[in-house]
């Protein structure tokens, strides 16, 4: 017999790891060579033994590459963190290692009460990979409600699943046949189905069913993993947050107890609006502006303009109305308020968002600023008081012990010593209100005390005495400033100037009587002083309340018509009677000082004779035509 007929070739057939079929090689040949029966019969038996050997090779050469597969399985779960990429690596890795068509998972929804599919590898058709099924329906169904394998070998005409026409559809769509579906199981909790599926008829091994078991064991350990490290993750991310946002109350609670120290210290040592306004930008950054409750500039730190004034009138009011800031746009405002009265605004623009405690800073920012404003009133409104009392003194008569009254004056500031004006502001400068009143002598104290001088009221008048020699200036100066104030023409007297406290008295007096003066001519709304008046000046300050309607008739009896014919047709006859007067009665100097002949001249007064009467000229008459025209120039003084 040769060696080819003999045992030994079976063992050469398993060491090539030789197809099955090849097995039986040497049993044809042992046959064509005639070999005996018992010969036959040990060929045969080391046939079978050698085929065993191959299928227990076969079966630890397959259980090596499933252990090998799973360990990568294992090793590549470890690795993944997204429960994305954990999801399409266990049905990538089930498809591989069972070598099926379509691999595929599903997972349960606990609020729908069905399960849906989640991932797909393999797959073509749209709609079996949008497939939900109802707990108990079809196998995957039957495998999550139960959470025990099942397989199939031919879905279609297997009758022990629960069929839907959407299922049917979806799997029929997908051209499935074979399915193997094993649970994902937690404890005793199943989440979901790991599936494998063959487009053709043919059962799943025990072993594969095994095989798929162990790896959903391991996907369901991988999947509450990633679970809990997206979990841990988000947990970990709103922990950060909320540390964040601890720190960032914890700063502004920190930065809102450093401006309320700041702030408090700023009242205690006598700070004002200014350095609220400093401290506030210094904690909250950018730049702030502090108004008045007309919209006038108290204090400016940094670059921002002034917004318009309606935008400051409505912001304002919506902060008052809400008791807090509001923002328009990049600006926002806290309203500067005592009680019902408004004080002003604070306007800043942050560099950074405010939160609700740096929103506080600045509302306590606007407390204080009103608490300042208060306070700054009261002061001036006790110094005004002192200042006035001081004033009304100096103009009283008699005067007691002036020693007493320079000593006074030193404290405030005011050298009595130095020249002085005295300026009288009239009745029309003051509205029947007490509020009106006040607000004037408010004003009236503040400009004096700008310039070193005193206000008070007295007589139902507001006197101010003011440092300088230019009365006429002053009264024109307090006329023009107070007319802005109140909002209607404010008439002023002045006097001066006079230094020392015996003279004042007599100068105010003279500043009054100025005022009526102004008043008699008509010239309400202006200012002027005694001396720009004159004698006519010091004439009419002794007239009473009708003063203004007796000069209105002197005038009319004594000039009228001629003012009158002058209005009419656009002559010089006024100027050529004061011409006329002013050289005392010369023609020819007259006429040189008009720029005109003698003979115009000459025409001229002739008219004024026929509008005065020939007797106008003789010299009780001449008299009161040249008072009459000195009263017409002051009444109209720009003419």
């Amino acid at each position: 017999m040769s060696t080819m007929s003999s045992p030994v070739e079976f063992l050469e057939l398993l060491a090539r790891e030789a197809a099955p079929v090849e097995f039986e090689g040497p049993l044809v040949a042992a046959r064509a060579a005639g070999l005996p029966a018992d010969r036959l019969a040990e060929l045969e038996q080391a046939k079978t033994v050698a085929l065993r050997v191959r299928a227990l090779l076969e079966r630890r050469r397959r259980r090596e590459t499933e252990l090998s597969g799973l360990y990568d399985t294992v090793s590549d779960l470890a690795g993944l963190r997204d429960l994305d990429d954990v999801l399409r690596a266990i049905v990538h890795r089930a498809r591989n290692l069972l070598g099926a068509d379509v691999a595929y998972m599903t997972l349960n929804d606990e609020e729908r009460g069905d399960t849906y599919m989640r991932v797909t590898d393999g797959s073509v058709s749209a709609r079996f990979q949008r497939l939900r099924l109802p707990m108990g329906a079809g196998l995957g169904g039957l495998v999550a409600q139960s959470g025990a394998p099942y397989v199939t070998a031919n879905y279609g005409e297997d009758e022990r699943f629960h069929h839907t026409g959407e299922i049917d559809a979806g799997v029929g769509e997908e051209g499935l046949v074979a399915i193997l579906g094993v649970p994902l199981r937690l404890g005793s909790t199943s989440i979901g189905v790991l599936y494998a599926a063959n487009r053709s008829a043919r059962p799943f091994a025990r072993e594969e069913v095994a095989l798929l078991v162990s790896l959903a064991a391991h996907a369901a350990v991988a999947i509450d993993t990633a679970r809990l490290l997206a979990e841990t993750r988000s947990a970990l991310a709103e922990l950060s947050a909320a540390n964040t946002t601890i720190r960032a109350h914890s700063s502004s609670v920190e930065r809102a107890a450093a401006a309320h120290d700041r702030m408090t210290a700023l009242v205690l040592r006598g700070g004002g609006v200014e350095d609220v306004a400093a401290a506030v930008t210094e904690v909250l950054g950018g730049a702030l502006l502090a108004l008045d409750a007309e919209g006038r500039l108290l204090a400016r730190v940094g670059e921002i303009d002034a917004p318009d004034r309606t935008d400051i009138v409505e912001a304002v009011a919506a902060s008052r109305t809400e008791g807090r800031s509001v923002r328009r746009g990049p600006l926002w405002y806290a309203a500067v308020v005592a009680g019902a009265e408004n004080l002003g605004a604070l306007v800043l623009r942050p560099d950074d968002e405010l939160v609700d405690a740096d929103q506080r800073i600045l509302e306590r920012a606007a407390l204080v600023t009103a608490l300042l404003l208060l306070f700054r009133r009261t002061v001036a409104e006790a110094e005004g008081r002192v200042r006035g009392e001081l004033l009304d003194d100096l103009i009283a008569r008699p005067l007691r012990d002036t020693d007493a009254l320079r000593s006074r004056a030193r404290r405030l500031g005011v050298d009595l010593d130095a020249p002085h004006v005295l300026v009288a502001v009239g009745d029309d400068a003051i509205a029947a209100t007490g509020s009106a009143r006040q607000r004037v002598l408010s004003w009236a104290t503040t400009y004096a005390s700008a310039r070193g001088g005193l206000a008070a009221a007295r007589d139902g008048r507001v006197v101010l005495m003011l440092p300088g020699r230019d009365a006429g200036g002053s009264a024109r100066a307090v006329a023009r400033d107070l007319s802005r104030v109140t909002g209607r023409p404010v008439t002023a007297g002045a006097s001066g100037p006079a230094a020392g406290p015996t003279a004042l008295a007599g100068t105010f007096h003279e500043a009054d009587r100025c005022l009526t003066a102004l008043g008699a001519l008509g010239r309400a709304g202006q200012g002027a002083s005694t001396s720009e008046l004159g004698f006519v000046g010091l004439l009419l300050g002794t007239v009473g309340d009708r003063g203004e309607t007796d000069v209105t008739q002197f005038l009319s009896s004594t000039v009228g018509p001629v003012i009158d014919y002058d209005a009419r047709r656009g002559t010089a006859l006024v100027k050529t009677l004061e011409a006329y007067f002013g050289v005392g009665g010369s023609l020819a100097r007259a006429a040189e000082q008009l720029h005109v002949h003698v003979n115009t001249v000459t025409q001229r007064l002739e008219r004024v004779g026929q509008l005065l009467g020939a007797d106008w000229q003789k010299p009780e008459r001449a008299l009161e035509v040249q008072l009459a025209l000195r009263l017409h120039r002051l009444r109209t003084p720009a003419a």
